[in-house]
């Protein structure tokens, strides 16, 4: 096989429904989009076969926690249908106006949001992934081009397969959801190079993946998500509030960008808040590192070396450090954190808003856990990544994010 040829044709398909849906009703979209969500529905059996397939033969290759990202079930069926209802109820940003003014010599310009056109999407593990990005780039006018993770093969051909055919259906033009069906990793630096037919790529997956593609890609990337997520319970926090938010952040789904994987303790309650938290981490499985502080009361802690401090573990392990006070703790989130989301727990409200000053994070949040980083979660009824660069998108993006901007500018005859 030809992937080179294969994954061109597929983009040329992208590039060409891309014009017709730049141009597409909201109406129209609406419809395909609730189509596809009861699509997802009715043939979720198929979906879960897949899925068993995909999760049997990953069984020996990859660790447990990233299991649970791979897995389907009924209810992350739901969930994903869910996304596309959300996603048709949201306003369409697609030539909604920034602004109009009409210059002295009587000429009338706006700026308005149109599509970006292609957007290319590599992904790991997530099968979830191929229906949020296809509802998400349908919305706002954008052509697709998937290529998902082979450990998620036959769920991602399944889902793609069901939502290309009820968006056809609806009247989407063929092409609008193409999804690369190999596991040849090649396929990845051929979407790369494809500038001629593809707009901007969106990495998704470990940091692997995301460096790979920022160091290969001639097409522009929008940096998404490895998350080095921080809590940092502050010595007038509510300790049972910061024990459920941390238990949560850790262990809610370990495997995910949003999920902590340090907790920073003011020194002041570190006596008794370091305990409590080390035996309800551990009830949940967590193995636990830490600093030499830590070692002084948990002396059975394992030592945390300067590599955990950067560890994007996506399992059930957490590093543990105690902190002089919101300043060290700033310092230490600015140096080891990854700018996805960071939390504080406190009471003390001057330091609440010097935490979210100075922190520099796509999220940044007083008493709440940070496994709300997600579109879903943000209203935006599904998400493309989270952005954690500065350029056009920064956090979890939704169809602003994928939108660009263009000037109309109308006239009679002037001339300059």
């Amino acid at each position: 096989m030809d992937i080179k040829k294969l994954v061109e044709s597929k983009a040329q398909k992208a590039l060409e429904a891309s014009r017709k849906l730049a141009i597409l009703s909201t109406a129209a979209k609406n419809s395909a989009l609730l189509a596809m969500g009861a699509s997802l529905i009715e043939n979720r059996a198929q979906i879960l076969e897949e899925n068993q397939k995909d999760l049997e033969a990953a069984q020996d290759k990859v660790k447990k926690s990233m299991l649970d990202r791979l897995a389907l079930n009924e209810n992350r069926i739901a969930q994903m249908a869910e996304g596309l209802y959300q996603t048709a109820a949201l306003p369409d940003p697609i030539g909604r106006g920034e602004f109009e003014t009409i210059r002295p010599n009587g000429i009338r310009i706006r700026k308005i949001h149109v599509p970006l056109g292609v957007i290319g999407i590599i992904f790991e593990s997530r099968p979830n992934v191929t229906a949020d990005a296809a509802a998400l780039c349908l919305k706002s006018g954008n052509a697709c081009l998937l290529r998902g993770g082979s450990e998620a093969i036959r769920s991602n051909i399944a889902i793609s397969k069901i939502l290309q055919t009820a968006a056809e259906k609806s009247g989407i033009p063929s092409g609008a959801i193409e999804f690369i069906d190999v596991t040849d990793r090649d396929a990845v630096g051929v979407m790369t190079s494809l500038t001629k037919f593809i707009d901007v790529i969106i990495p998704r997956g470990g940091a692997g993946l995301i460096q790979r593609v920022k160091m290969e890609s001639r097409v522009p990337v929008i940096e998404t998500g490895v998350g080095v997520c921080h809590t940092f319970v502050d010595e007038s926090a509510d300790l049972d509030k910061a024990l459920a938010i941390s238990i949560n952040a850790k262990t809610s789904r370990p495997s995910v960008c949003n999920a902590m994987e340090t907790l920073l303790i003011h020194e002041s309650i570190a006596d008794k808040f370091l305990p409590i938290v080390a035996k309800s981490m551990r009830e949940k499985n967590v193995e636990l590192r830490g600093c030499s502080k830590c070692k002084k009361i948990l002396p059975d802690i394992i030592d945390a070396t300067e590599e955990d401090w950067v560890a994007e573990y996506n399992d059930l392990i957490l590093s543990i450090k105690i902190v002089k006070d919101v300043d060290e703790a700033i310092e230490h989130i600015n140096r080891f954190g990854t700018q996805h989301s960071e939390t504080i727990v406190t009471n003390d409200l001057s330091n609440a808003r010097k935490f979210q000053n100075e922190i520099d994070a796509a999220a940044v949040y007083v008493n709440v856990s940070t496994r709300f980083t997600d579109g879903f979660e943000f209203g935006f009824g599904a998400e493309i990544g989270i952005s954690t660069q500065k350029m056009h998108a920064r956090g979890p993006m939704g169809l602003n994010e994928l939108t660009s901007t263009k000037y109309l500018i109308d006239g009679d005859g002037q001339i300059r």
